[in-house]
């Protein structure tokens, strides 16, 4: 079992800037770019899946934790790659997909959650209980003491679940834990801002110690040593139409108080479209985990896109996929997935179904028209020979790594790199790129 969290603490605490990229995603060929991209770099990888994405009633992908491990180490087998140099993590589980019950069924559910990851074998566990359910206040936040006892209570069902593997696997690693959830919900803002506030350090310092406290009532009196980072606001994030980039400065306090807290680093999310020398800033100031999601997507669509115009050009009318127009066509089937976070004109929204930072076309990915398209485009593609100039034109930085060989002209390998070209910028914040 990869010891990339652990030896990222041990690194930091020696005095070396280190990060960790978190990649979020559960699409197949994002998964098999980054393992790849992480196999010709010759480092360990955190995939990460989302508590909607992935639950005991299959998320909206359909897998429960158990069938998210199996898919993605056989896209690990495919790659060449072991299964000992991949963390599962699990992201913001906690009672995030049944707000609309009250505490005693949304957090039962919740214990079901994340006591299926951690059987699952997934070893990094962000418990997020910050979202309010049926029955609390609606007029008032939650208090630090609410959230914490709730996490808590998830924390002890992920060591009865630990202790269960122990028997079957005496050496079996014990999870890490990531607490607090200072973002919007998964995938960016929603509505338009005009700035990002950062978390405040004396939040973030009650925050730690309630969390103390209340994993102090559990039974394990070393709980709270297994907690090595907390989710912060530290100034950035995304829309529809507009990044929010890092500024070290704003951060500064924020940067100042988590340093004094022993063995506890930052963990932030909606770093998407950051660029990469804000990443490497972030990590150099604390926020050693950069958790990414929509990016990825959004990469893979524009190679999508992009290979859809050559084959405009390269293949019979009535063979195009036309992946663009085929996507907008299911989109509109089925509104559920961008409808409430869309807003504007017709016009502004038609852009935005297929142009918006926060990618609700991923949604989309896993419906089986979309696959089969997906696959008769790499088809198309694969069943003629794309002229320098044409390539050179729609995808200028995969021709120049083609030309210089170091890219193979096929449509798969292809459309993979531009996810790679996004985790390039947070291959060079964590370290492993120059």
């Amino acid at each position: 079992m990869s010891e990339l969290m652990t030896s990222m603490v041990k690194d930091r605490k020696g005095g070396k800037i280190v990060g960790v990229p978190s990649y979020c995603t559960a699409n197949d060929i994002v998964i098999e770019a980054l393992i790849r991209q992480a196999k010709e770099l010759d480092v360990d990888i955190l995939i990460e899946a989302t508590a909607n994405q992935v639950n005991q009633f299959g998320g909206y992908t359909g897998m429960k934790p158990a069938d998210f491990r199996d898919f993605v180490f056989e896209i690990a087998d495919r790659a060449g790659y072991p299964h000992d140099r991949i963390v599962l993590g699990g992201d913001h589980l906690g009672p995030l997909t049944w707000v609309n019950e009250n505490e005693v069924m949304a957090m039962d559910k919740a214990v079901t959650l994340v006591k299926l990851f951690v059987e699952a074998g997934f070893k990094k566990i962000h418990l997020d209980t910050s979202m309010r359910v049926a029955d609390d206040p609606v007029d008032k936040p939650l208090t630090d003491e609410t959230v914490a006892r709730r996490g808590a209570s998830l924390y002890q069902a992920c060591e009865d679940s630990y202790q269960e593997l122990l028997k079957k696997n005496p050496g079996e690693k014990r999870p890490v834990f990531i607490i607090g959830s200072e973002v919007p919900i998964p995938g960016g803002a929603q509505e338009q801002e005009d700035s990002i506030s950062v978390t405040k350090p004396e939040a973030v310092a009650a925050t730690l110690e309630e969390y103390k406290k209340q994993f102090a009532s559990i039974s394990d009196p070393a709980a709270f040593d297994n907690v090595i980072g907390i989710v912060v606001q530290p100034g950035v994030e995304f829309g529809d139409d507009e990044v929010f980039p890092y500024n070290r400065e704003n951060a500064k306090e924020l940067c100042k108080k988590i340093a004094t807290f022993d063995g506890i680093y930052m963990e932030g999310h909606s770093t998407d479209y950051q660029p990469p020398q804000c990443l490497r800033n972030m990590v150099e100031d604390g926020v050693a985990i950069l958790k990414v999601g929509p990016a990825l997507t959004f990469g893979l669509r524009d190679g999508l896109f992009a290979m859809s115009e050559i084959e405009k050009v390269l293949i019979p009318e009535d063979k195009q996929v036309k992946f663009p127009e085929l996507l907008e066509r299911l989109m509109l089937e089925d509104t559920s997935k961008w409808a409430k976070y869309y807003h504007g004109t017709d016009e502004e929204i038609a852009i935005k179904r297929r142009y918006s930072l926060s990618d609700r076309a991923r949604y989309y990915f896993a419906m089986p028209e979309i696959r089969e398209g997906i696959d008769k485009l790499i088809e198309n593609i694969n069943s003629v020979t794309i002229p320098t100039g044409l390539l050179y034109q729609y995808m200028p930085i995969q021709y120049k790594k083609v030309r210089d060989g170091k890219l193979e002209k096929e449509a798969r390998a292809l459309l993979m790199d531009f996810v790679k070209d996004v985790a390039d910028d947070y291959n060079y914040a964590a370290g492993y790129l120059k």
